[in-house]
């Protein structure tokens, strides 16, 4: 697992994935993992520059460690670093397991074909996501820019801070309401920091938590209980 973008979100990673393998086999059991954190001010500053491909090199390197210290799969514990996906999985020979691929799976099994997605202004606004989502025959709604803007805000200036405010969970609760209303059956919670604020209980419609989802892939691929992502 490559971590720390934010941590607050990655402590949930480290958490479920115990959890899960504990409640699979049972006892005194826990995850088998590595994991690597880097400096998330350090990220955020080249997100802010679109400094992309920097970025990518950077997690590459930390994937590469990974490989090196005996990792199986490679988790990128965050949604909006997957924008650099397709750069970490060229300097990998073991498998990225990729959030969107994960959460997919998740909506259509449900039965779903149109959901909406939450998560940063560059989850939300760019192509690597949405398309990625599309690719399983998805139709993907975003919320309109003033929705997009609070979203975004909550996020950095708040969740990853481990702020949690009653008021933007009513704001994230409206947000959901009015995508619901043009014709989302559900919501994805597109950034891994939203599921510390937001539940099934806060939305009208099915929430898809893509933390605990991408964890639960990742536990079941590492005890043989999914084929290769």
């Amino acid at each position: 697992m490559l971590g720390g973008m934010s941590w607050e979100s990655t402590a949930q990673y480290y958490r479920l994935a115990n959890e899960l393998v504990r409640a699979r086999l049972g006892g005194l059991h826990s995850a088998n993992l590595l994991l690597a954190s880097l400096d998330f001010a350090d990220i955020e500053s080249l997100q802010m520059h679109g400094e992309w491909e920097e970025a990518g090199r950077l997690l590459a390197q930390s994937a590469r460690e990974l490989e090196a210290g005996g990792a199986e799969v490679f988790v990128l514990c965050t949604n909006t670093m997957h924008n650099v996906a397709d750069q970490i999985q060229a300097a990998l020979t073991i498998p990225l397991l990729h959030i969107a691929d994960v959460t997919a799976r998740a909506v259509m099994a449900a039965g779903l074909t149109t959901v909406a997605l939450l998560g940063t202004n560059f989850t939300m606004e760019q192509d690597f996501y949405r398309e990625r989502l599309a690719q399983h025959g998805l139709t993907v709604i975003t919320p309109p820019p003033d929705d997009r803007a609070e979203v975004h805000r909550i996020i950095y200036d708040e969740l990853c801070r481990g702020d949690i405010e009653d008021l933007s969970r009513q704001i994230y609760r409206n947000i959901i309401t009015r995508l619901s209303h043009v014709g989302a059956q559900g919501v994805i919670l597109g950034c891994t920091e939203i599921e510390l604020l937001i539940s099934q209980a806060d939305s009208p419609i099915r929430v898809f938590p893509t933390t605990r989802l991408h964890v639960e892939a990742a536990v079941n691929f590492s005890l043989g209980l999914e084929l290769c992502p």
